[in-house]
């Protein structure tokens, strides 16, 4: 599936990278922990998290996630969403809350790692 489906089927908002869409997604990833999405995040994963500021694009470029999703309406600091689009990292957001939002993916057929 791809970052456009999954942005139209979800009604997410995109803030950055808006070029990339066309990108395969292999699986979800849920975690606020950079260390842990580091560790265990599998390429081209969605990665779905809290976290808005830009270290998150220093660890989605890292991993070469896919997209980084922010969950319950939080929206990205100005800087983070500058470096996402800078780096070409698809940055979305949801009004869902991650358990909701890993659902629905999963729904979708989305499976988690």
């Amino acid at each position: 599936m791809t970052l456009r489906e999954i942005v139209d089927h979800l009604g997410l908002r995109v803030h950055a990278g808006a070029d990339h869409l066309d990108t395969e997604v292999t699986q979800g990833y849920v975690s606020d922990m950079l260390s842990d999405v580091i560790g265990d995040a599998p390429e081209r994963s969605l990665w779905i998290t809290m976290q808005k500021h830009k270290n998150v694009v220093a660890v989605a470029v890292m991993k070469s996630l896919a997209a980084i999703v922010l969950t319950k309406g939080r929206t990205p600091e100005a800087d983070t969403a500058a470096k996402a689009e800078e780096e070409g990292v698809v940055l979305l957001t949801s009004d869902l809350g991650a358990f909701e939002l890993a659902v629905r993916l999963n729904q979708l057929g989305v499976k988690g790692g």
